[in-house]
């Protein structure tokens, strides 16, 4: 767990966990509560860390793609698409992030598109 903190991709898969965790809570429970229960209280506590998430995800998805040279037409898109649908960051990160990700420790010889190590 700690190693996810050592690499952009790393730390956008944790960020993505936690965008995907609000994104369900806030549309699944606070949501419903706020307009089948008339408690609002729920968005209010949840929405802002949601939206907090979602900028840090996008930000974090930008970076990245700049790092590791993404081409948004392949790659970039995907990642941001599946921050607004439920469930579609842990899918992204099953199939683009992990994999990057394992690219990224692999042994610079069989890295492709991975940043530049000499700064």
């Amino acid at each position: 767990m700690l190693n996810l903190f050592k690499t952009p991709i790393g730390r956008l898969r944790i960020i993505g966990f936690l965008e995907g965790i609000s994104l369900i809570l806030l549309v699944l429970i606070a949501v419903p509560f706020k307009y089948l229960g008339g408690q609002p209280v729920l968005v209010k506590l949840i929405g802002p860390v949601h939206g907090l998430l979602f900028t840090l995800f996008v930000l974090m998805t930008l970076s990245a793609g700049v790092t590791y040279r993404w081409k948004f037409s392949e790659t970039s898109w995907k990642v941001l698409l599946a921050c607004i649908i439920p469930f579609g960051t842990f899918y992204i990160d099953k199939t683009i992030l992990k994999p990057q990700e394992a690219l990224d420790n692999a042994s610079p010889e069989n890295r492709s598109g991975t940043r530049d190590e000499t700064y």
